[in-house]
């Protein structure tokens, strides 16, 4: 009689493995802060901001007041509202450049001791089957006397491809380890830098500088600028004060046609001639042209724009005495004197593009130039001085004032030449640009450094086979520029083969 005992095994419950503990928030906020996916979303939306900047039109900029009215009041209210009309000084704006700056600074510091790596602490060796898996590898047969003959010259061969060998051994083998461009693993840290040195010409800009206006015409003076801000959803103008008084010496347009009118589609150039009135520089003359802006103290004066109302800058004036005698011809700036053979003094006072009486005082009923005028102070060598208009010979009927006499003489205008009324030229006080120009040539030179460059990097194991003989495995990688190495390779590869021929 037999038993069988049944036995049943149990499945003892398994224990639960301890939960993790969960991240402080601290952790969570730096893990956040210096992840590269959280600094591309920023710098999306910095590009957004920036894009918006050039689409909706910011409120520094001339034309703005029409370019408001023109507007929508919810659009108006709307876009006033998020900032838009003044998005580079908006605290979002500025906080957006404040948090990629630091996770730049962040990430760069969690990535570096991974990066130091490849500089501090060479992988000088490795195993035949890691080579192997190299995308680049060869193996080769070669005769010498030892291993570090063998090496010696695989060394050479390095050399001869601008590569730095250095040799180890690790157990029944010989390494050669070669490289080049390991500089290039430090790379995007130095784009890092590049850009937050633009960060921080642009926050210096944003905080500290100024865009205004500043209207200039010969013999005017000024001390400050108009800059137009938002606020309270409106925009309104502020006056800035510069630290110099700028005097307006000259201005003059020069026409495509000098004929035709002074508008924009007939205009070369503007020019403005002004001198700087510095308590710490002393004087100092300058020119602003177009296409030529002037730098003065952190200072950037542009040509904006000009008053389109029709004056001369130059008037050429035929005088002849009333009583008879000989006719001169003089030549005068607006503001300035010209003197006669008797030693009387003609002062060209003020210019009329189309001339009509007001009252008493000679005035401009349009700004073309149909009924040019031009008023003159004459000063008599007695101490006396008239006053009078000098006009054009197909001058308009002006009543009485055609052809009068000024103090003895007879004057007519012969030629002039036009201008504008005065010259509006665009101020910035910009604190931040030279940091920014710094930034984006780092930038430019960094970037040529982390894509035009590669870090190579090839290993040669070399193992004794018999007598002499010796067995060579080679495997390498890089970083980039993957067919670059390719052919680096194989002319390495070639190298080593020469070193053992014959």
């Amino acid at each position: 009689m037999s038993a069988i005992t049944k036995t049943e095994s149990q499945r003892l419950p398994r224990a639960a493995a301890p939960s993790a503990p969960h991240a402080s928030f601290v952790t969570r906020t730096m893990d956040l802060l210096s992840s590269v996916r959280f600094g591309v979303l920023l710098l999306v939306l910095l590009a957004t901001g920036s894009m918006l900047g050039m689409v909706i039109m910011q409120v520094n900029v001339e034309g703005f007041d029409k370019y408001y009215a023109e507007l929508s009041p919810a659009t108006r209210l709307l876009f006033g509202t998020l900032g838009f009309f003044d998005i580079y000084h908006s605290w979002y704006f500025n906080l957006l450049l404040l948090v990629l700056s630091l996770n730049i600074i962040l990430s760069s510091i969690d990535h570096f001791p991974k990066t130091w790596t490849f500089i501090g602490r060479k992988k000088l060796d490795a195993s035949a089957h890691w080579l192997r898996g190299q995308e680049q590898h060869a193996e080769l047969n070669a005769t010498g006397a030892s291993a570090s003959e063998i090496a010696a010259r695989i060394g050479a061969a390095c050399r001869e491809l601008r590569m730095k060998p250095r040799v180890t051994e690790k157990g029944n083998a010989t390494f050669v380890f070669a490289e080049r461009g390991a500089w290039n693993r430090l790379g995007a840290y130095a784009v890092h830098v590049a850009l937050l040195v633009i960060f921080v010409g642009g926050f210096l800009t944003a905080q500290l500088g100024h865009t205004g206006q500043m209207m200039l015409a010969p013999g005017t003076n000024a001390r400050e600028m108009s800059e137009t801000i938002f606020k309270l959803d409106q925009p309104q103008k502020a006056t800035v004060a510069l630290p110099f008084e700028i005097e307006c010496t000259d201005i003059q347009q020069k026409l495509i046609d000098k004929n035709g009118d002074t508008s924009p589609m007939n205009t070369l150039d503007w020019t403005t001639a002004i001198k700087i009135k510095d308590p710490q520089r002393g004087e100092t003359n300058a020119v602003v042209r177009l296409n030529r802006p002037f730098d003065y103290r952190g200072y950037r004066f542009f040509q904006a724009s000009f008053v389109p109302e029709g004056k001369a800058r130059t008037v050429t004036l035929n005088v002849t005495p009333e009583a008879g005698g000989a006719a001169q011809t003089v030549n005068i700036k607006h503001g300035a004197t010209a003197a006669l053979a008797d030693g009387t003094r003609i002062k060209f006072a003020d210019f009329y593009s189309d001339f009509v009486l007001d009252g008493a005082n000679g005035a401009s009923k349009s700004e073309e130039y149909n009924n040019p005028a031009v008023l003159l102070m004459v000063s008599k060598p007695s101490g006396d001085v008239a006053k009078g208009y000098a006009f054009n010979a197909a001058a308009q009927t002006a009543g009485p004032m055609v052809g009068r006499a000024i103090a003895g003489y007879r004057v007519q205008l012969a030629d002039f030449e036009k201008v504008g009324a005065a010259h509006i030229l665009s101020v910035q006080k910009d604190p931040g640009a030279n940091v920014v120009y710094l930034g984006f040539a780092l930038l430019s030179l960094t970037l040529v450094g982390v894509f035009f460059f590669s870090h190579q990097r090839i290993w040669m194991r070399i193992e004794p086979q018999g007598a002499g003989q010796f067995a060579i495995l080679i495997g390498g990688n890089t970083n980039r520029s993957k067919v670059a190495f390719e052919d680096r390779f194989k002319r390495l590869t070639a190298a080593v083969n020469r070193q053992f021929e014959g």
